[in-house]
């Protein structure tokens, strides 16, 4: 079954623009949402967002379709200490084609690993991506 699994490639310009959002120096939390182009076989760009809330970012993804996600928090601790970490979320919703959600979670790994990012959850239903849902998922990483 696995010598089937089409894994797609990161696009060059997508590897460019996840390295310079590693390095940002704005404190909003920001995100990078992508995709695969099916015909290309390639991780694509979708968009980019600047000072996005995870509620405003849910709105934005689709109902029925995987996408990856980067995403800059601006994460207050218990403490008062405040950290800038970068997620890598997988949103593979419920009702998604098999064949993306193949090809996509055939990706996952390549991309996380282009992106150099730690911290890498996953999601099937759109609605539990909240701000409390990311806390707690950050929690494990105190």
């Amino acid at each position: 079954m696995s010598s089937s699994l089409v894994v797609c490639e990161v696009d060059e310009s997508l590897k460019a623009k996840l390295k310079k959002f590693r390095f940002r120096k704005e404190t909003n939390n920001a995100a990078i949402l992508m995709k695969i182009d099916m015909a290309k076989q390639l991780v694509v760009l979708e968009e980019e967002y600047e000072d996005i809330s995870m509620d405003d970012l849910r709105n934005e993804l689709p109902e029925r379709q995987p996408r990856f996600i980067v995403y800059s928090y601006k994460y207050i601790h218990a403490d008062g200490r405040v950290s800038y970490p970068l997620c890598f979320i997988f949103s593979s919703p419920v009702g998604c084609k098999p064949e993306q959600q193949m090809m996509y979670a055939g990706s996952k790994n390549r991309l996380v690993q282009a992106a150099e990012l730690t911290k890498v959850f996953e999601t099937r239903n759109t609605d539990d991506l909240t701000e409390e849902w990311l806390k707690n998922h950050l929690a494990f990483f105190r």
